[in-house]
């Protein structure tokens, strides 16, 4: 029991509900798969408690071309409480995409993850805080116009996709102090993302990636990240670090440490964020968080997350929440 609360935590960001989806359909060639989840969220924040609940509903579905290749397709849709549709929108398509897959991998088109997606998981394992200095270029986390490929071998996991130009990415930034949101939509030409994982059987892993992109009438945005993590017994440990161009900033360095311990049915975590604008010497992120997850079954959890920001004039935040998986 213990290390599978342990790998549902590590997990819980990339996998989301797909893991308990029910099958709805199946012949001899082909099945259908509904999943999602029901997630009630209260943040509280300098007095003030904001309704973070959400829902997600997504739908997989599988037919065998051959004995070793499979046809494909996911949609995931997020909807969440701010009321009726408007332009911050309480619908947002998450995944979009179909594909081939076999002995090879998979190959799919459409809105699909990155791939440094699979190295920032390995610390962002919160509930709900976490992943402060995780941020990664439109190209290497998930987007749309994207032609991604996974492939798994033995210990070794690799991703690489590729981004098409025409794409846009809009950015919103909360200042600290006076809470004041702007946009910023970038528009950017193409781009891709290469990443590998290697897993030893004694509970060491490894991980390491590399994304660039060219954006419209700026310089080109790259991003390097490495990863490493350990599981022993109840115990997880991991550790990212990240180097960036013309991002945040022309430089940009930043590294996360998260940890994760299993008692019984409840899992403990922490992470440990801190990103810096190398160029004008600023701390973007600077923040510890810790929470405490207990699963009542391997469909419902409740847990409890806060975050000490350590940015000046930054407020801490306290969140309670209540998780169905379908």
């Amino acid at each position: 029991m213990n290390k599978n609360l342990i790998a549902l935590a590590v997990a819980a960001a990339s996998i989301s509900s797909v893991a308990t989806a029910a099958e709805v359909y199946s012949d001899e060639v082909s099945s259908l798969a509904v999943g999602g989840r029901f997630e009630a969220r209260a943040a509280l924040s300098d007095g003030d408690v904001t309704d973070k609940t959400r829902v997600r509903l997504n739908i997989a579905g599988k037919t065998d071309i051959t004995d070793t290749v499979y046809g494909l397709g996911f949609y995931e849709a997020e909807y969440t409480s701010k009321g009726t549709s408007d332009d911050d929108g309480n619908v947002n398509n998450r995944y979009l995409n179909a594909g081939i897959g076999g002995n090879f991998g998979q190959v799919v088109f459409g809105k699909a993850d990155g791939s440094l997606g699979m190295l920032t998981d390995v610390t962002d394992i919160m509930a709900f805080h976490g992943n402060g200095a995780g941020s990664k270029i439109a190209a290497a986390d998930r987007t749309s116009n994207n032609l991604a490929y996974t492939g798994s071998f033995d210990n070794l996991t690799v991703k690489a996709n590729y981004v098409f130009e025409g794409n846009s990415n809009t950015d919103k930034t909360v200042n600290p102090i006076t809470d004041l949101v702007t946009e910023e939509t970038i528009d950017f030409k193409d781009g891709y993302a290469l990443s590998a994982m290697y897993q030893l059987d004694m509970g060491l892993g490894f991980g390491a990636g590399y994304s660039e992109q060219d954006v419209v009438a700026e310089k080109t945005q790259k991003q390097t990240f490495a990863t490493i993590s350990y599981t022993v017994g109840d115990f997880y440990v991991g550790g990212l670090y990240q180097d960036a161009r013309n991002t945040i900033a022309d430089e940009a360095q930043g590294y996360e440490f998260a940890a994760a311990y299993t008692m019984g049915k409840t899992v403990f975590t922490g992470t440990y964020n801190y990103l810096e604008n190398k160029t004008n010497n600023v701390d973007a992120v600077d923040a510890f968080a810790v929470d405490a997850t207990y699963y009542f079954n391997k469909n419902f959890r409740t847990y409890a997350s806060y975050n000490f920001n350590q940015i000046d004039n930054a407020e801490d935040e306290f969140v309670l929440g209540a998780r169905y998986d379908f």
